[in-house]
């Protein structure tokens, strides 16, 4: 008898689960349908929602689909969505767009350009060296901030002196010199250091030029250029000034140390954002003090927030003492403590995990909307195996809030022994239709379909 019932019951699983599993075929179906056969707009939409839903079981369609459409609408969409995920497989297409342009809608060109930018493809230089020589300028801005993205590294000396030249002799006008120096950096050849140096120190020269010329000299990272950076810093121009202090985080040595110490106390919040960056990316264990006093006094919110993901990215002993106290002093902003929160988390999930998700709940509890949504989402990147008791927790009493941060939880962590409880939110009428889709597509990254 025992025997019986427990085979009625597996069947009753398992038919459970077959119809959930068929239910989520017949959605993938549905927008396989959709791409194949749907207007411009039904598929904008659906591209909005795997977009959302971060899935990519319909990227090889919509690579198909790039291939073969001519409506302006969904290329362009299809190239806007591989380049703001930067998924490679459009790379020869777009160079067709390109050598093809005349065949081609403007917009469609641009979006082609701006992909092959966006997954650094090396084999599309020559092409857009060509629609940059072609001179046509509706084209050219997209086109120079594209060329130094996909320059390689054998190539890069080639391709800054071409953009040099470009700048010299092609007279640009100030938008595409901007867009030229943003390339220039972006290369790393050390050819433009001393051409980016002189624009750096020509008082003259316009502000937006030369915080660009500062932002490619920190990118290439050559010791040649430091000198115009340091004397930068002292610049009377504040806009500079805080570009300039943002540039020494990449150079070594006490002179740049003892700059970006000094631009603490500048009056100009975005020279203390520039400090407290520039303190970050150096893990400049010095600066700890001036970051401690800027994330519990600064008037300005952006310098705290600065100043703490500074803290984080040094991660020494002090630095995490003082994270701790900024977040667990209930009198401090939400801002802040979430914040805190968040760097404890990144730095070490497996200590900082329970007591964020008990401030979590104690925000709940005490219906603290903002807070509690802050703690939600620097929860939902935690790594650390003690989650696994947290993610239980959170699928046993919570709300579809809580379902989704398990489900963040269980990818991030890939927590794949948790397979069985995934499958248990693939029922609709138990849970919402969003949190089925998210547990099929959990299951599907973490290949436990």
């Amino acid at each position: 008898m025992k025997r019986a019932s427990l085979l009625v019951l597996c069947v009753l699983i398992f038919s459970h689960l077959w119809a959930d599993e068929a239910a989520v075929s017949a959605i993938q179906k549905q927008r396989l349908d959709t791409l194949r056969y749907g207007t411009e707009t039904e598929i904008a939409t659906l591209i909005q929602t795997i977009k959302t839903e971060k899935v990519d079981y319909l990227d090889n369609e919509l690579i198909e689909i790039a291939q073969k459409t001519k409506n302006r609408a969904i290329i362009s969409g299809i190239f806007g969505f591989f380049t703001e995920t930067e998924k490679s497989g459009l790379e020869e297409r777009a160079v067709k767009v390109i050598v093809e342009r005349d065949q081609e809608a403007n917009d469609t060109v641009l979006a082609a350009v701006n992909y092959l930018g966006s997954v650094k493809a090396s084999e599309a230089v020559d092409a857009i060296e060509e629609l940059i020589n072609s001179g046509e300028s509706r084209f050219l801005g997209s086109a120079l901030r594209a060329l130094g993205r996909v320059a390689p590294e054998e190539k890069a000396d080639n391709i800054s002196s071409f953009l040099l030249d470009y700048y010299n002799d092609r007279s640009p006008n100030d938008e595409n010199k901007r867009e030229i120096i943003n390339a220039l950096g972006e290369t790393g050849s050390k050819e433009s250091v001393s051409f980016l140096s002189a624009l750096i120190k020509n008082a003259d020269e316009r502000t937006a030029l030369r915080m660009a010329a500062l932002e490619a000299v920190a990118k290439i990272g050559d010791d040649e250029g430091l000198d115009a950076v340091i004397e930068a810093v002292s610049s009377p121009d504040p806009n500079v000034r805080s570009s300039a202090v943002t540039a020494l985080a990449p150079f070594s040595g006490e002179a740049a140390e003892n700059a970006i110490l000094e631009a603490f106390r500048d009056s100009y919040y975005r020279t203390r954002i520039g400090a407290a960056q520039a303190a970050g990316k150096r893990r400049l264990e010095s600066a700890v003090p001036y970051l401690r006093y800027r994330a519990e006094n600064d008037e300005v919110p952006n310098v705290k927030d600065e100043a703490i993901r500074a803290l984080g990215a040094i991660n020494n002993e002090e630095a995490m003492g003082i994270l701790d106290s900024l977040f667990s002093e209930r009198k401090n902003s939400d801002r802040v403590r979430i914040m805190a929160a968040d760097m404890l988390l990144q730095n070490d999930a497996d200590v900082y995990g329970s007591r964020v998700f008990a401030e979590m709940e104690d925000a709940k509890l005490k219906n603290q909307t903002a807070l509690y949504n802050g703690f939600v989402r620097t929860m939902t990147t935690a790594k650390a195996p003690s989650l696994e008791t947290t993610v239980l927790r959170l699928i046993g009493g919570g709300g579809v809030i809580e379902k989704s941060l398990a489900l963040d939880l269980i990818l991030n962590n890939e927590f794949r022994q948790l397979a069985d409880v995934i499958r248990s939110l693939l029922d609709e009428k138990k849970h919402s239709a969003s949190i089925a889709r998210k547990a099929q597509s959990t299951l599907e990254k973490l290949g436990l379909e």
